[in-house]
This record gives structure tokens, C-alpha cells and sequence, in this order.
């Protein structure tokens, strides 16, 4: 789970009532996703508000409590959702209470209208309201709602000239009304904890945190438009990080109560503006232009108006430098990256020269492989071939040495017949067999897969193969003297005793009908393994 998701889930268990420590930049993060989901809270408030005015449509005109209910009811919705339908409905709770003779609801409407009025920026009109308000039938809540009002609309006054010679009298009307509010309703113990907030620093315990605070809201249960009330007016005694946890807080709290007569937001907006936060500063200011103009919040938007030039202008300073940082970052990028380029090719060039080199080396280092394997081949082959022809050699000697002294005696002793007999004991075509088998022996001891790999040349049908008791046939043998490298044809036919035609007829029938080209046959032959 991500931090956003884990932050937004803490926020629905806050508002039931679970509390912990949390930072402002979390909480900060938390609202920014709250107002993806505005319009959803908003639809739920009108829903509930169309469901409260179909009641008025069909309730009783005579039934004055049903009807004053629903009024105030939808007086509730509306007094801090939108200005115009909350000054209608409570200006009806006015006309209804006076019809049917209410006078202590009379006066309850009129201070409600008073404060509608003053939550609307319509100051003027607030007091010409409260003025004309008989308090001599006033209850202890109904003069601590008459005071507080006052108060607020003076402070209000106040703040808005921002002067120092007329606001003076403002501020001193209202922190007298307010502390004869408080005279006629004492604070409850919540409201004295929270005051203790406000204490200087070396009055105030060291256990009294913006944490013990914050937990100190969430102890209460409160819905989430009580959560901003209280965590705005606690705001109202820190600065920096401190601030903006707790106008963050109640910035989430009228969201999700689609609370648009908000103050939190703007304050947040400013505060965030001051610490140089300027892009958070400038979503917010934009959400709290939005709520005042929605709700018709005309004093607020004045404010606004005047900050959020300079907060928008701040933005684009802050985006043109940082597009020239980046217009910077991205030409240095790009004088690196040609330096690089150039190198990488100069690198690779070297590179490339050094792979070929390589390759020529293996190339070279196979080819000189080959031929040593060659002429070791040959040297084993040369070497069997010469040991072959000696030891024919000796034995022919050896037989025509015995022949000589045996007919050289049968001459000395007039024996003729014994040399006739001699001579015609010599078979020539028998010798010659036993050479050729002395020979086909020797071969394939050095190439004992000779006949298959042949064979593995040509078609099933015209594959080639000795008789029982034969070692090799006339057609392979004159191809093994091919691959001992005896490849002219009248070097072939005198060691096999025939004609240099039947040697070319021999090969010639062989290469036609092979499975290779007839051109590649003797190469193929050639490349029959020689066995260490």
C-alpha cells in the first residue's frame, strides 16, 4: 500500500474516532485526493437536500412545526453549502414564524439571518438585521448567539479595512462581545483545553504539542464539519509546519462535509504561499475561489482576488525557472551526450578493429588447425602406405631371392623340369589379390567408417556395398585410393591393374548417380574422418 492510500484510509478512521500522530505534508497529500472526490460529497448534500424539499412540497400549509422543521432543515444544508437558497429558506422560517405568531423562533430566524448575511460578506445588512432584533425576549443561548455574532461581524469588519485607526474600534467591540458571550455560556471543559493552545510559550505545559491537540480532536467524536471548525480555530495559534497540520485537517473536513463557506482552505492556501510552497498554495487558493463562488461568499472572494494573482505569478516564475533549469540541464545533457557519441564511435571503430582482428586470428588459428590435422592425416597415411609398401617390398625380395637360388640349382643340376614347374607354381593374379587385401585392410583400419559414409552419398538403390569375405570392390577401392590422395587416374589404373577409361567410367557412374552435386562427390570423399 502505498503512503497516499495508507494516509486517506487513516482519514476515514479519524473521522470514527481513531486518532494518531500524523505530519502536515501527509495530511497535505490527503486533501489534494479529498478534492478529486468533491463532486461525489457534493452530490450526496444535494440529494439529501432534494429529499428535504419534496417533504416541504407535500407537508401541510397549516402545519406550521413541519413546515418551520423542514425549513430549518434545509436552512442547515444549505447555510454553509450556498448562500442564495440558505438566505431563501431561512428568510421563510422569517415569514412563517411571524404568520403564525412564533416570536421566540422569530427571533432564532432572524439571528440565523443575520449570520447568512454575515457569512456572505453582506456586513451591512447583518447589522441593519441584529439592530432591528427585539432582545428583550432574549434566552441565555439565544444572547450568547446575539453576542457571538456581533463579535464575529466586527472582527470581520475589521479585517476587511485592515487598518490600524479604523479597525481599532472594530477589534475592541468585538473582544468585549465576545467575553460577555462567554460570561452568559461558560466554556465547557473541551472548549478550556482547547484554549489552552493560545497560552505563551513559557505559560503553556510542555505536554500541550500540536499532537496532544490533534488527538484531542479526534477524542471527541466529532463530525467532519465540527473537525474543521475546531482544528481552524486551533490553527489560529501556530505558524509554519504546525499551521498547516491543522487548517489541512479542517480543509479535509469541509470537503467531506461539502462545506463551501470555508475558510480553512484559503488560509492553508495562504500559509502554504508564505512557506514558499507555491504550487499546493496555488491548487488551494483555486479550491477556495471555487467555494466562494459557489457559495456566493463575496467578502472571500475579494480576498482571494487579491492573493491569487501573486500566488499564479509565482507558479510561473517557479515554472519558467524551472524550465530554464531544465532548458540548462538538457543542453549540458547534450553537449555530454555528443562528447559521448563521438567517443562511443571512436570506441567502437577500435573496437570493431580489434573484433575483426580477432576473428581473422581465429579464422587463421582454424585454418592452421586444418591443415596440421592434414598433414598429420597424411603424415599417419604416409606412414601406414610406407610401412604397407616395405613389408611387400620385403616379403617380394625375400620370395624372389628363394625363387633365384632354387632355379639357380635346378640349372646347375640340369634339373629343367623343377624350374618349369617353379615357374608355373607363381600366380600373379593371386599375388595381386593379396595385395589388394593387404591393401583394403591397412585403409580401413585407418578408415573403418569408409563403406558407410560412402554409401551415406548415394541412394538407397544404388548404394555399394562387398560381398561376404570381400573387404573392399573394385569401385570402392579405386575411391579409397582417392582419399589417400591418389587422385590421377593413371596412377589409379596401374596400381589396380586396369585402364584409365575404366577408372573414369568407374567414378564417372558413381558421381551421377550421388546424392550431392557432382562436383562437391570428391570433396565429400576427401572429407571422410581419418581415425587416430
Amino acid at each position: 500500500m502505498n503512503r497516499i492510500t495508507f494516509i486517506a484510509v487513516f482519514v476515514l478512521a479519524f473521522f470514527q474516532g481513531y486518532a494518531q500522530h500524523i505530519d502536515a505534508d501527509s495530511l497535505v497529500e490527503v486533501l489534494k485526493s479529498e478534492l478529486k472526490k468533491e463532486n461525489n460529497f457534493d452530490l450526496t448534500r444535494i440529494n439529501r437536500i432534494g429529499d428535504l424539499r419534496s417533504s416541504l412540497l407535500r407537508a401541510d400549509s397549516n402545519d406550521f412545526t413541519l413546515q418551520y422543521d423542514l425549513c430549518s432543515k434545509i436552512y442547515e444544508e444549505y447555510s454553509s453549502f450556498k448562500f442564495d437558497s440558505a438566505y431563501v429558506y431561512v428568510k421563510k422560517m422569517v415569514s412563517l414564524s411571524e404568520q403564525f405568531h412564533q416570536k421566540d423562533l422569530l427571533i432564532e430566524s432572524e439571528i440565523r439571518l443575520g449570520y447568512t448575511l454575515y457569512f456572505s460578506g453582506f456586513y451591512k445588512e447583518a447589522f441593519d438585521v441584529i439592530r432591528k432584533i427585539d432582545t428583550s425576549r432574549f434566552t441565555q443561548a439565544q444572547w450568547s448567539d446575539y453576542l457571538t455574532m456581533r463579535a464575529r461581524l466586527n472582527q470581520s469588519i475589521a479585517d476587511y479595512d485592515n487598518d490600524p485607526f479604523f479597525s481599532k474600534g472594530y477589534y475592541e467591540q468585538s473582544d468585549l462581545d465576545f467575553r460577555m458571550a462567554r460570561v452568559i455560556t461558560p466554556v465547557n471543559s473541551f472548549e478550556k483545553k482547547i484554549d489552552l493552545a493560545f497560552l505563551p510559550d513559557s505559560l503553556r505545559h510542555k505536554s500541550l504539542t500540536p499532537d496532544y491537540f490533534f488527538n484531542l480532536i479526534m477524542e471527541q467524536r466529532l463530525s467532519p464539519h465540527g473537525i474543521a471548525m475546531v482544528a481552524t480555530r486551533i490553527a489560529a495559534a501556530y505558524n509554519g509546519k504546525d499551521k498547516v497540520l491543522f487548517l489541512a485537517l479542517a480543509a479535509i473536513g469541509d470537503v467531506r462535509s461539502s462545506t463551501k463557506e470555508t475558510l480553512a482552505i484559503f488560509l492553508l492556501a495562504q500559509e502554504l504561499y508564505h512557506m514558499n510552497h507555491t504550487n499546493d498554495a496555488y491548487i488551494f487558493m483555486q479550491a477556495a475561489a471555487r467555494n466562494a463562488n459557489f457559495y456566493g461568499a463575496k467578502n472571500r472572494a475579494v480576498q482571494i482576488e487579491s492573493l491569487l494573482p501573486l500566488v499564479a505569478g509565482k507558479v510561473i516564475d517557479e515554472k519558467q525557472h524551472q524550465r530554464d533549469k531544465l532548458l540548462i540541464g538538457f543542453l549540458t545533457f547534450l553537449i555530454v551526450a555528443v562528447v559521448l557519441f563521438f567517443l562511443l564511435f571512436i570506441y567502437r571503430k577500435q573496437l570493431l578493429q580489434i573484433r575483426a582482428s580477432e576473428l581473422m586470428i581465429k579464422e587463421k588459428n582454424a585454418q592452421l588447425e586444418h591443415v596440421n590435422e592434414q598433414l598429420w592425416e597424411s603424415s599417419k597415411i604416409k606412414e601406414e602406405l610406407i610401412g604397407l609398401f616395405f613389408k611387400t617390398c620385403s616379403s617380394y625380395i625375400e620370395t624372389l631371392e628363394k625363387i633365384k637360388q632354387h632355379t639357380l640349382h635346378s640349372i646347375k643340376l640340369k634339373k629343367y623340369n623343377e624350374v618349369n614347374d617353379l615357374m608355373k607354381g607363381i600366380h600373379i593374379n593371386e599375388e595381386k589379390e593379396s595385395l589388394y587385401n593387404m591393401l583394403d585392410s591397412v585403409f580401413l583400419t585407418m578408415f573403418p567408417n569408409f563403406i558407410a559414409s560412402f554409401n551415406a552419398l548415394l541412394k538407397t538403390e544404388d548404394q555399394i556395398w562387398p560381398k561376404s569375405g570381400e573387404t573392399l570392390n573394385a569401385t570402392l577401392r579405386i575411391f579409397a585410393l582417392m582419399r589417400l590422395g591418389i587422385i590421377e587416374h593413371e596412377a589409379i589404373a596401374k596400381i589396380l591393374d586396369y585402364s584409365v577409361s575404366t577408372v573414369y567410367t568407374y567414378k564417372t557412374r558413381i558421381k551421377s548417380r550421388a546424392l550431392v552435386p557432382a562436383t562437391d562427390f570428391e570433396q565429400k570423399i576427401m572429407e571422410i574422418k581419418f581415425i587416430k
